[in-house]
């Protein structure tokens, strides 16, 4: 890498849900505060629904400006809706992108509507900078996403040591891989949290039993959405805590399980909070006060490790992710959930969380977003930047 050739490089973040948003928007605050660089952000998907929140807001009220808007009518419920909203998205971000003509565009994750800028990109030649490349998530399509996205990409972003090895295995040239942990790990360190009692007037939480955070994704490759769901309610209701439920994201079934889990709620609002965007200053303060997770999330696995914040990981969803020593596998049956809390409510397993570390947290220094941003100024883009060449592995 040498020296930035562009002044005032363009530097596109695509941000299409609350949940991207939060661990790309401490790289957003990066470019943006460079004089070098030109932050531009597209902002699209589940950002725009009201039912979740219309949380494109939370961006402008951060202080970053949108350059453009791409809606996607991720209203839907079923696969189908699902495919023809990544069709609409397509000619959105060619339109957008053809008139913001950034240098390098950035995506986080491995939604599946991220299919849509990620094609558009490819074909009008923009360099795309993937992050979280490498992981697995078995249960759910994301995984075939997130690795179409990888291939796709000139610039990697993977938050552990084994993510960055995958990414070389599948082919990419391996200076091109950097792994310097998990972005959205640098707001624990930056962001001041609300405090116990801060939290518990705002939820109208009495914190008198034990509190735990819950949110249950569709898992998109696999049925029987319902019996799942009642499992897990089964199990929270027969356990002895309060619950805070957020919302499922916008995957086929999602708005069947949110109708379940908000039904579920409003029949004991003094034990169980339906809160179906906490919004992130929020979600941090809950994983740092409260006394353990449920469901399926990957923020089980990348932020809770980080407050050491037990976490019953229910069902196949994630598997095949790393996993810190705060995750407990459970299957999505009630007894399956039940026994997962007991043991995460357990001082043993408490104990022995003193000391660990999380495994996407490499540096611990808060400055992981920087460091992208770093890469992503000085990579020089020459004319065969675009060109994918494979590396074989010897051997194999």
């Amino acid at each position: 890498m040498g020296p930035s050739l562009v002044k005032r490089r363009k530097i596109c973040v695509v941000t299409t849900s609350r949940a991207d948003y939060g661990l790309v928007r401490g790289l957003m605050a990066a470019v943006k505060s460079d004089p070098t660089l030109r932050l531009q952000v597209i902002v699209s998907g589940m950002h725009f629904s009201a039912k979740l929140g219309n949380t494109w807001r939370d961006i402008v009220a951060d202080g970053f400006t949108i350059d453009a808007k791409v809606r996607m009518r991720l209203e839907g419920d079923s696969a189908l809706e699902n495919v023809e909203s990544v069709g609409s998205g397509i000619s959105g971000f060619a339109r957008a992108f053809s008139k913001l003509r950034p240098e390098f565009l950035v995506l986080l994750g491995d939604r599946f509507e991220l299919f849509a800028p990620a094609i558009s990109a490819l074909m009008l030649q923009i360099p795309i900078a993937h992050i979280h490349g490498g992981e697995l998530s078995e249960g759910a399509i994301d995984d075939s996403v997130r690795h179409a996205i990888t291939k796709m990409s000139s610039l990697h972003f993977p938050a552990t040591e084994v993510y960055r090895r995958r990414i070389i295995a599948m082919g990419e040239q391996p200076d091109r891989v950097f792994n310097f942990g998990a972005p959205g790990l640098d707001q624990i360190r930056s962001l001041p949290l609300m405090s116990k009692a801060e939290l518990a007037q705002d939820l109208t939480l009495s914190f008198r039993e034990p509190v735990a955070i819950v949110t249950y994704h569709p898992v998109t490759r696999e049925t029987g959405v319902d019996t799942q769901i009642g499992a897990l309610l089964k199990a929270v209701k027969q356990s002895r805590i309060t619950a805070v439920f957020t919302a499922a994201n916008a995957d086929a079934q999602g708005a069947r399980i949110n109708a379940r889990l908000k039904s579920f709620c409003e029949a004991e609002p003094d034990r169980f909070k339906w809160v179906p965007h906490l919004g992130h200053r929020r979600y941090l303060s809950c994983l740092a006060h409260f006394d353990l997770m449920i469901g399926n999330s990957s923020s089980g696995l990348t932020e809770a490790p980080s407050f050491r914040l037990p976490v019953v990981n229910v069902g196949d969803r994630q598997n095949g992710r790393v996993k810190g020593a705060n995750v407990i596998d459970v299957p999505c049956t009630a007894s399956g959930i039940s026994g997962g809390v007991r043991r995460a409510l357990s001082v043993r397993l408490r104990s022995s969380l003193r000391n660990s570390r999380s495994p996407y947290e490499r540096y611990r220094d808060g400055r992981v977003s920087e460091r992208i941003k770093d890469v992503l100024k000085e990579t020089e883009i020459s004319s065969d930047f675009l060109k994918k060449r494979f590396n074989d592995v010897p051997g194999r």
